[in-house]
C-alpha cells in the first residue's frame, strides 16, 4: 500500500473541519501522513507510538510534506495514561490485533474524544490468529468493540485486497 491507500481508506471517516486528531501506534507516520493530508494545514495531530525511531522518522516526513501541521510525538504504549487534548478522533490503523484486552483498550482510547469525537481503525478482515495478527478483529468483532465501548453508530468505509492476509477494512465509530 502507498500514501493514496492510506489516504483512501480514511478519507470518509475524517473531516477537514475536525482540527485535533491523535494517531495511536503511528509508527513511522504512513496514517499519520494520510491524515495531514486529509486534515489540512494548521490540524493538530498527535502521534503515539512506543518506537521512538519511528516517531522520529514520522516527524521528519511529516515536516517535509506537511509543513503547516502541528504534530506533536508521544513516546509510549497507547495503553499509557498520556496528557492529550480533547481529541475530535483517533486513528488507529494496524494496532488493535496486538492488544490482548481489545474491550480495555478501545474504552481506554474513547475517554480522549470530546463528545461527537470518533474512532477510525484500519484492521485485516481475518479471524484466526497468526504470528502477525495475535488478536484478530475482524469487521463485525470491531462494531461489537465499539459499542461495549459506547459507541452508538460505526460504519465500514472501505476494504481493499491484502498481499498478506485477505482482505484489510477501514472503519468509523462515533
Amino acid at each position: 500500500m502507498d500514501h493514496n491507500d492510506h489516504v483512501d481508506l480514511l478519507c470518509e471517516g475524517v473531516t477537514a473541519t475536525d482540527a485535533t486528531w491523535a494517531d495511536f501506534g503511528a509508527g513511522s507516520g504512513a496514517f499519520t501522513l494520510a491524515l495531514a493530508e486529509l486534515l489540512g494545514p494548521g490540524a493538530e495531530i498527535h502521534a503515539v507510538d512506543r518506537d521512538d525511531r519511528a516517531l522520529r522518522e514520522g516527524a521528519r516526513r511529516m515536516a517535509r510534506h506537511f509543513p503547516g501541521t502541528n504534530l506533536t510525538c508521544h513516546h509510549a504504549d497507547i495503553s499509557s495514561q498520556l496528557t492529550l487534548p480533547p481529541l475530535d478522533g483517533i486513528v488507529m490503523a494496524n494496532v488493535l490485533h496486538f492488544q490482548p484486552d481489545q474491550n480495555a483498550t478501545v474504552s481506554s482510547l474513547r475517554r480522549y474524544l470530546r463528545p461527537g469525537g470518533r474512532i477510525v481503525i484500519v484492521e485485516y478482515n481475518i479471524k484466526r490468529p497468526n504470528r502477525a495478527v495475535p488478536h484478530p478483529v475482524p469487521a463485525a468483532r470491531w462494531t461489537e468493540l465499539a459499542a461495549r465501548a459506547g459507541f452508538e453508530h460505526t460504519k465500514l468505509l472501505k476494504t481493499r485486497p491484502s498481499r498478506t492476509f485477505g482482505e484489510i477494512y477501514s472503519a468509523a465509530s462515533w
